[in-house]
């Protein structure tokens, strides 16, 4: 097996077997070290001998034996080796049968343990972005605009704290799950996001992201019946990633969504997307956000092409998402779908508004939206200047080739 292969194989587990680690040795730093002292012993043995079946367990174990190595050097090993034999017994106990698949779940203890209601909103996605999805400080801190050191500032905060603290690793009681839950549906879009769009490199998804997210979210749907964020953010997931296989080309180029074959798209998520979407929508309660944003993902799923899409319709359901839950990012959405039903005049108008109120600095989609709008009006000149500040913005490289072809072009 070469290196890149067994990288593979890292990337994929990695978010699953320190979920493992972290509830096995109560310390986040402790697990990351010892993860990466395990992926090294990996790529030293597994090129020379058989991979094991199960590449997850062996990396946890080795990861393990690593960590209670070093604790072994420290001066306080016993009362940590009996923490170590309490969380083992615990382990041990056996659960209701019912609740197995979902309270037995490394990863889903994690998110809500990053999520605890002790943090700010940033601080909890902050902190799952990077031991979940595995991004670098530096990754976390671009998509919360702000420097590195300050990034890596709050994340050690926040690991002493939930060590000092003592806060519990795992899945509340049910009837404190209500208060965590916003944070974990955000945490866990954004998980799927990444890997829908990832942040930077020359890939542009991640799908073994996609689907933790997607298989998170069903064990959330299992332990929170009936609620309607719950099943609209699956629903939204499982329509977004249901166009996967249409959104890039063999050689990893951006299909835009215009461009796209419809019959390459997953139909069985599509359905299953659909089905959920309406039992969102008929729930009691408000509007909810997720739940009008899986209703827009539904709307493209139906179209049968994009110029046949039912553009107004979407627009006013990003109208009613700014309503409900105001954004700049719903407003340059909402601006996009204007430009399908007003013409792109009206949305440049919308999007340098908001540009000119400062809502999304340092946001790289912006510059793109304005420029594809640039383009359509026939201003090349603005349309280049745009596109070439997108390209500035983002290191994404499928965007950045992207770019590229569009700036090409504006230059015939």
């Amino acid at each position: 097996m070469t290196s890149a292969e067994i990288e593979k194989i890292f990337r994929d587990e990695t978010g699953r077997a320190l979920a493992t680690l972290i509830r096995l040795v109560g310390d986040f730093d402790l697990a990351e070290d010892a993860l990466q002292e395990a992926f090294a012993a990996a790529l030293e043995r597994w090129p020379s001998t058989e991979v094991p079946a199960n590449p997850r367990a062996w990396l946890v174990n080795v990861a393990r034996n690593k960590a209670i190595d070093r604790i072994r050097r420290q001066i306080s090993f016993r009362e940590k080796e009996a923490e170590l034999t309490h969380e083992a017994m615990l382990d041990a106990e056996i659960l209701p049968e019912e609740d197995c698949l979902v309270l037995d779940d490394d990863m889903l203890r994690l998110i809500f343990t990053c999520c605890h209601p002790s943090f700010a909103t940033e601080v909890q996605v902050a902190l799952t972005l990077r031991t979940v999805c595995g991004l670098s400080t530096a990754q976390v801190a671009r998509a919360f605009v702000v420097s590195e050191e300050a990034m890596g500032q709050r994340l050690v905060r926040a690991k002493q704290k939930i060590r000092l603290a003592r806060i519990p690793y795992e899945v509340p009681e049910r009837d404190a799950l209500s208060l965590r839950l916003r944070g974990v549906l955000a945490v866990i879009y954004l998980v799927f996001t990444e890997g829908y769009v990832a942040t930077s490199g020359e890939a542009l998804m991640r799908p073994d992201l996609a689907r933790e997210a997607i298989r998170l979210a069903r064990l959330l749907d299992t332990l929170m019946p009936g609620r309607r964020e719950v099943k609209g953010l699956l629903a939204l997931m499982l329509l977004h990633d249901a166009r996967r296989a249409g959104r890039q080309t063999e050689g990893g180029d951006i299909v835009l969504l215009e461009e796209q074959d419809r019959m390459l798209w997953d139909q069985s998520q599509i359905t299953e997307g659909l089905k959920l979407v309406e039992e969102a929508l008929l729930l009691p309660g408000r509007a909810e956000a997720y739940a009008v944003q899986a209703a827009i993902a539904a709307l493209h799923a139906r179209a049968p092409n994009f110029q046949d899409t039912d553009w107004k319709q979407i627009a006013g359901l990003y109208e009613v998402l700014l309503r409900i839950s105001p954004s700049p990012v719903i407003e340059l959405n909402h601006a996009a779908a204007v430009s399908m039903v007003d013409g792109p005049a009206r949305a440049l108008d919308l999007i340098d508004a908001l540009q000119a109120r400062g809502g999304l600095d340092g946001y790289e989609l912006l510059p793109a939206v304005r420029a594809d709008l640039l383009r359509r009006l026939g201003r090349h000149q603005a349309a280049r200047e745009a596109y070439l500040a997108a390209t500035a913005a983002t290191q994404l490289e499928p965007l950045r080739r992207l770019y590229a072809r569009r700036l090409a072009e504006l230059d015939c």
